[in-house]
Parts: C-alpha cells; sequence; structure tokens
C-alpha cells in the first residue's frame, strides 16, 4: 500500500466489509432474540435477572469498557503521538484499581439496579435520585459522542466516504441498530453482545499484534525504531514523552489533568457501575472486576504494538490524511498486513466494539432515567415493574436519537479525547458523592447534591470554554473561538472542586442520620440484608 489517500481507500473492499458487519449484526441480533425470552421483570431487563457469574461478568465489563477509544483511539494516538498517546492506556489500566478496591463489592451490597439506589439509602429518596439520574444522564451522553464520532470514522475509512452527510448517515444506522438491541434484549440481551465483543476484539487484536511483530522478528526495539524512522524528522519525539503534552506548561498541567480524570473516572462511570448488579453476590463482583482488569490490561499491552505498527507500516502522515483522520490507524494497518479480508474483519470487530458500548450505556441511562425519576421521584415509589421497564424502552429510543445527533456533531474527534471528557464529568460528578456515602459518617443530601449539581456544572462549564469545543483546529467548532478556559480536560480543577462543595454542602446542613449510615456500612461491608432488598 502506498502512502496516499487514494490507496488507504482503493485497497479496502467495500461489499466484503458490509457482508461481514452484516453478518455480525444478524448473529448478535438473534442471540439479542433467544436472550429476550427471559426477560420478563424489571431485574431481568435492568440486571439480567442477577444470572452471570464473575467470570462472565468480568469479561463483559471487558467489552462494555474497551470501547472505540481503546481500539480506534488509542491505537491513533499512539501512531501520531507515541509515548503520551499510550499514557491514555495507562491511566484506562490503573483506574479499575481504583474501582476494585473502593467501589465494585461495597456497591454490589448496597445497591439494587443504579447508582441513585446507592445514595438514596441514606439520605432523602426523590432529590438524590433526580441528581443521580442527572449526572448519569450526561455521563452517558459524553461517552456516546465518542463512540458514535468512532462510527462515522471507521465507516468513512471503510467506504471511502468522506462527506459529512454520508458520514451521518452512518451514525444513524449505528444508533438504530443499537437501539434495537437495548429495546428487545435488555441488560441480558446487551450482556452478551459485549462477551461476543470482546472475544472478538482481544483475539483480533493478539493476531494483528503478533503479525505486526513477526514482520521485525518478533524484536520490538526494531518496531520502535521502525516508526521511528517512518515519522522522519518527528520521529526522535515519539519514544519519549513530550510530543503531546510537553510544549509548554499548559499542555503539561493538561497532562495531569487528563490523569487525573482517567484515573478516577472509572469508578464513577455508570454504566460500568450497573455492571455489578448483574451478579449474584458481591464475591462474584469482585471477581468480575478481577477478572476485567487482567483482560483490560492484556489488550492495552497490544495497543502499544498496534499503534508503534501503524506509525512503522502505514505512517503518521498517511493515517492523519485518511478519512476519519487517527481513529483509521488500526483499519489501516489492518489493510497493510492482511488487505482488504483482514480489514473487514478487523473493522467488524471496531463496529461490535462500538454497537456493544452503545448499546450498555443507552440501557444505563435509560434504567435510570426510568427507575431513579419515573418510578422513585414521579411516582414516588408508587408504580409497576412493566410500566417502568415500558418507560426505560422509551427513555432509550430518546437517548438514541440524541446519541445520533450528538455523534454527527462530534463526528472526526479523536475518540481516545472524547472519552477523557467523558471520564472528567464521571469523575467530578458522580465519585466524589459515591465516595462520601460509603465512607463518611456525617455525609447528607445536601452534600451529595451540592456534590454532583456542583461538579457537574463547573465540569460542563469548563468544557464548553475550553479547546477541546473552540478555538483550535482539532476543536469541535473550528470557526468559532469562545475558550478561556486553557486546559482541554478540566479534571484538575472540576474533581477538587466537586470533592469540596460535598464537604462544604454537608458542613453547612444539619441533617444527620448516624443510623443508617451504620446499617449502610454493615451491609456494604458483609453484604448482610443485600438480598433481601434485591428480593423486593
Amino acid at each position: 500500500m502506498t502512502a496516499t489517500l487514494a490507496a488507504s481507500v482503493e485497497g479496502s473492499n467495500p461489499l466484503l466489509n458490509i457482508g461481514i458487519f452484516a453478518l455480525f449484526v444478524i448473529i448478535t441480533l438473534v442471540i439479542v432474540f433467544r436472550a429476550s425470552r427471559n426477560s420478563k421483570t424489571a431485574s431481568d431487563y435492568y440486571a439480567a435477572g442477577r444470572a452471570f457469574t464473575g467470570p462472565q461478568n468480568g469479561i463483559a465489563i471487558s467489552g462494555d469498557y474497551l470501547s472505540a477509544a481503546s481500539f480506534l483511539g488509542i491505537a491513533g494516538a499512539i501512531a501520531i503521538n507515541g509515548y503520551d498517546g499510550f499514557l491514555y492506556s495507562i491511566g484506562f489500566l490503573v483506574a479499575w484499581l481504583v474501582a476494585l478496591l473502593l467501589v465494585a463489592e461495597l456497591l454490589r451490597n448496597t445497591g439494587k439496579f443504579t447508582m441513585g439506589d446507592v445514595l438514596a439509602f441514606r439520605m432523602k429518596q426523590r432529590p438524590v435520585r433526580a441528581a443521580a439520574a442527572t449526572s448519569t444522564l450526561a455521563v452517558s451522553f459524553f461517552y456516546l459522542l465518542a463512540q458514535m464520532a468512532g462510527a462515522g470514522g471507521l465507516v468513512a475509512l471503510l467506504l471511502g466516504v468522506e462527506g459529512s452527510g454520508a458520514q451521518a448517515l452512518v451514525i444513524a444506522v449505528v444508533g438504530v441498530i443499537m437501539i434495537a438491541y437495548v429495546l428487545i434484549g435488555g441488560m441480558k440481551g446487551t450482556t452478551w453482545v459485549q462477551i461476543i465483543k470482546a472475544a472478538l476484539l482481544i483475539v483480533g487484536a493478539l493476531a494483528m499484534t503478533l503479525w505486526v511483530l513477526g514482520k521485525y522478528g518478533f524484536n520490538f526495539s526494531s518496531l520502535l525504531q521502525a516508526a521511528v524512522d517512518k515519522a522522519g524528522k518527528a520521529g526522535q519525539t515519539l519514544l519519549g514523552p513530550g510530543k503531546q503534552y510537553g510544549t509548554n506548561g499548559t499542555s503539561k498541567l493538561d497532562f495531569l489533568s487528563l490523569g487525573i480524570a482517567l484515573v478516577l473516572g472509572t469508578a464513577g462511570l455508570p454504566h460500568v457501575l450497573m455492571r455489578f448488579y448483574t451478579v449474584p453476590t458481591a464475591r462474584d463482583a469482585r471477581r468480575s472486576v478481577v477478572w476485567a482488569i487482567a483482560l483490560i490490561g492484556v489488550f492495552y499491552l497490544f495497543t502499544l504494538v498496534l499503534g508503534y505498527g501503524a506509525g512503522a507500516l502505514v505512517g503518521p502522515d498517511t493515517i492523519k490524511k485518511a478519512p476519519g483522520g487517527v481513529n483509521s490507524a488500526a483499519p489501516l494497518l489492518a489493510l497493510e498486513l492482511g488487505g482488504p479480508v483482514l480489514l473487514g474483519l478487523i473493522s467488524a470487530v471496531a463496529f461490535a466494539t462500538i454497537l456493544a458500548v452503545v448499546a450498555g450505556l443507552t440501557i444505563t441511562a435509560s434504567a435510570s432515567f426510568a427507575h431513579d425519576v419515573y418510578a422513585n421521584v414521579v411516582k414516588r415509589g408508587k408504580t409497576s415493574p412493566d410500566s417502568e421497564v415500558k418507560v426505560a424502552r422509551i427513555t432509550a429510543l430518546v437517548i438514541g436519537a440524541l446519541a445520533i445527533g450528538g455523534g454527527i456533531l462530534a463526528n472526526g474527534q479523536n475518540v481516545a479525547f472524547l472519552v477523557a471528557l467523558a471520564f472528567a464529568v464521571a469523575a467530578s460528578a458522580n465519585l466524589p458523592t459515591i465516595l462520601y456515602s460509603l465512607f463518611w459518617k456525617r455525609f447528607n443530601t445536601q452534600g451529595a447534591l451540592w456534590s454532583i449539581y456542583g461538579g457537574l456544572a463547573v465540569t460542563i462549564v469548563l468544557i464548553i470554554f475550553s479547546p477541546a469545543v473552540s478555538g483550535k483546529s482539532t476543536s469541535m467548532f473550528k470557526n468559532a473561538d469562545f475558550a478561556w478556559f486553557p486546559l482541554s480536560n478540566p479534571g484538575i480543577v472540576s474533581i477538587p472542586v466537586a470533592f469540596f462543595l460535598g464537604w462544604l454542602g454537608t458542613v453547612l446542613s444539619k441533617e444527620h442520620d448516624e443510623k443508617k449510615y451504620a446499617e449502610m456500612e454493615v451491609r456494604s461491608l458483609t453484604g448482610a440484608g443485600a438480598e433481601k432488598a434485591v428480593a423486593h
């Protein structure tokens, strides 16, 4: 393959790519239909009847977590920026230690379906559930933007589509298929799609990793040298820190902000937290996180080889000029290695990745709205499970439509970067409240509301007025400039502010229920009473 845009598009076979993708969609839809036959109750729809084992849920978590950002975005970031691109992988992986040690088991013991269940355990139900649902919808929306942008870029490469209208149509099709998964299969169907996708993704990445290393005699140093040589004058900067985040003091601070958001964000991601409720016990929740860490860690090692492999075999210039930009690194590498067939297979895996993650996000957001807002805020707990599930399905349609519209706007952005924004929102709006609820005896309703709404507002305001949205050639709105906040990721400011607001709101309120905290502490640490609560 020559290093031209034409060759990168002509080397693919659109009919083959679409055929492989259609085959995957058909197979997974059949599985989703079969799973839906046993989805009769709210527990089935939201938590898959709590029927999955720890290892099964661990594989599903890795399938849910290894998104388009992991496969397309990180590979592209490493190919273009080398060492600095790999920092995404480090942050995404280390974050799971926070989830394992502080959140997974305790959440499984104290909640039922959503994050709102945990927060409302010891606080005033209606305001806290409304706040939890608001932050869940915000995080899910940012994450959905990244997946939809990845879908647009991937199909642009596969079909040689360069017009924004055609890419918008593709994003709409992905959104419709995702909505079908959620409406038909609920959490059980979505989980099986995630398990299949995780297996395909890890096997596909392993095959490409071995293939790339084989071209350089399984000598990683030779691969790195080839990537340096291919990049020309900028090659030496690929192997050390600073190419993307070391040019000045602001970019170094931006890197620190990004790292904080990545490490703390996972434990606040609602679609990850909701997965802990699909297993029967807290022990299974803990085991599922251990499985997830192992699979995710192995995969991120693969991305190091794939990223530098794309840099060495395809070249940074070709990647940046291709339809889909930096997100096209992994598909272009597949085309270089195995021609149109491997490109079709790897692209189908990437599509599976996007569909599975988007379905998980959609069911989480719809469940949070239906369970927290509709059932417990609007209806004050006086509603039937059937009507709750019906509202969840209607909400999924609305969220799908918003995701399609937002994805069209975000098309062309680096998906790893967009996901990092979602992590910043999760780490600011959700994590402080979760940790305070689980570990601080004095914490109360006002503290939770100040932490969630304050953290969410600060994060979103800083993102809107950051270079991520306007003021740069890589911004979402390239022709506008209303950026006054210098950092692209606001985590270094928004996360401490959210913790501070949670503390301030608490100490300024006289509400204090020590008995309820004691009950929550016993349940979170021992699981006593958790199964009884779930049965209700």
